[in-house]
């Protein structure tokens, strides 16, 4: 239901029948299931998978099976595409890979899926999917840095590899928590531990390389940390097409 910034909003198990500790993950927004669409997932421990749209197109009331988790893993994001596009993972290490949908084969709904990226160690794990359409992408860091970084900075490799760095997890830093595509006319909203939202305009960030340390996006209070960003598109982008 639609509220205003500051009220409650209803428990999302009063729409959906979810277990218990399961939370949702990703909306997404369908029109029709069309047959050449898939539904392509990542996981925080590293693993890819793809499914035919078409194949979610009978659901049930208490929901149905979109993949298949391995013990100690769970969704990090989802995506529709067409089959030819282009992906990219980033870890909470700071790194990145980049490679093609095509390397992932289609799958079933309960299949586990592939390796997508090579993780550094158990504290390690994936914190984005993203699906790139923008030239740029935006990465931030838990202690409020981050840069935008252009797409191409990253080469593309096989599935599976431990990827190239995307951002500098140092001290000053800490680990990577969010990574977005960006326009330059687009507006980000930055979300701390604390419950402080700032915005500001994509254009006022940084574009830096792959290893620079990125500049400070949200200046956080003592024990506070970014815990989410989202990006609000231009009026420009989501208004129809003539």
């Amino acid at each position: 239901p639609q509220a205003s910034p500051g009220a409650r909003g209803r428990p999302i198990v009063n729409l959906l029948p979810l277990e218990q500790d399961e939370r949702i993950n990703t909306v997404l927004p369908i029109s029709e299931f069309e047959d050449d669409r898939y539904v392509f997932f990542a996981t925080s421990r590293g693993t890819v998978k793809k499914t035919p749209l078409s194949a979610f197109s009978r659901p049930l009331a208490p929901g149905i099976i979109a993949v298949g988790l391995r013990e100690s893993d769970h969704l990090i994001g989802a995506g529709i595409t067409d089959g030819n596009k282009d992906i990219m993972l980033f870890s909470r290490s700071g790194k990145a890979i980049r490679f093609r949908e095509s390397d992932v084969r289609p799958m079933g709904r309960t299949a586990a899926g592939v390796r997508g990226i090579r993780l550094g160690g158990d504290d390690d794990a994936v914190i984005e999917l993203c699906i790139p359409d923008h030239e740029l992408v935006l990465v931030a860091t838990e202690n409020g840095y981050g840069k935008r970084t252009a797409v191409d900075a990253f080469p593309v490799q096989k599935r599976g590899g431990q990827g190239n760095i995307a951002i500098q997890t140092s001290e000053r830093n800490g680990p990577a928590v969010g990574a977005l595509q960006v326009g330059d006319d687009d507006e980000i909203m930055f979300i701390s531990s604390g419950g402080t939202l700032v915005r500001t305009t994509v254009s006022e960030i940084s574009v830096l390389g792959r290893i620079a340390q990125g500049v400070r996006l949200i200046r956080l209070d003592e024990d506070a940390r970014l815990v989410g960003m989202e990006r609000i598109e231009s009026l420009q982008e989501s208004l129809p097409a003539e």
